[in-house]
């Protein structure tokens, strides 16, 4: 599916070492997929199934490029990870795009004026993570 289109750039840099994205969903099968897109653009993955184990990692990983989550999980929602991202002042430079697969304005609209970079609409395609990885991690 596409995208939403009202998403913001960032102009954060890439640098010539391999960029690392954070993959965060709690289904296995979607967790994969993910996974697998961002590998085939030759993006280093790390995939965590809760927004727990996310903040868990991101405080022992610096070197985190980008974080691509699913909006609905247990404990803590795609959401609630973009908020706590965004609040932390070690980690609100670090662009995060949030996944679903319910396509609902509000939610779309929420998550970008708290920052997310995009929202992408499942099921996620190659084309959609290779135009947003251009965009934001170039």
């Amino acid at each position: 599916m596409a995208s939403y289109t009202g998403s913001k750039s960032t102009g954060r840099e890439g640098s010539s070492q391999e960029l690392h994205v954070l993959a965060v969903d709690d289904s296995l099968v979607d967790r994969k997929v993910i996974t697998s897109l961002l590998r085939k653009s030759k993006y280093r993955v790390t995939a965590v199934d809760s927004g727990k184990r996310a903040l868990e990692l991101l405080d022992t990983e610096p070197n985190v490029n980008m974080i691509i989550t699913d909006y609905s999980m247990p404990e803590m929602t795609g959401y609630e990870l973009l908020k706590k991202v965004k609040e932390s002042s070690e980690l609100c430079q670090i662009p995060v795009v949030i996944m679903s697969s319910e396509n609902v304005p509000t939610r779309i609209n929420r998550c970008l004026e708290e920052g997310a970079e995009d929202f992408l609409l499942k099921p996620v395609q190659l084309s959609d993570v290779s135009r947003l990885c251009n965009r934001v991690l170039r």
